[in-house]
């Protein structure tokens, strides 16, 4: 899912997949605020959670603000669609505009090193 730069300082040296399959260079966000976020459509805060992202992301996107929504089915199975389907529910149902990514696997040494360099 993820590859980096030796060494990563920063999560925007990192290159992601989208939902659709796409490259996403995380250096586009450069000078942005980013929230990162885990997200599940079967968690028991899917609709509160989901709610709130767009309202917040609607809110504040014109001053810099970008949600980089990041499906997981690791917590308790929560999120078991494919990428279609996570598309498909986030952005039919709760109108989501912000970027929505490859579902990601702590498993996955790539996507470990990802979610570790949040951790700087």
């Amino acid at each position: 899912m993820a590859s980096q730069s030796p060494n990563p300082q920063s999560v925007h040296e990192f290159t992601v997949k989208d939902a659709r399959g796409n490259d996403v260079d995380l250096s586009m966000y450069k000078g942005k605020a980013l929230l990162i976020v885990n997200v599940a459509s079967q968690c028991g805060l899917t609709d509160s959670n989901y709610t709130e992202l767009s309202k917040i992301y609607e809110k504040y996107k014109d001053q810099g603000l970008e949600i980089l929504a990041f499906p997981c089915n690791q917590f308790g199975g929560q999120e078991p669609g494919n990428n279609e389907q996570i598309m498909e529910f986030a952005c039919t149902r709760f109108k989501a505009e912000y970027p929505i990514f490859d579902k990601v696997s702590r498993l996955r040494p790539e996507d470990e090193v990802c979610f570790q360099s949040l951790r700087l």
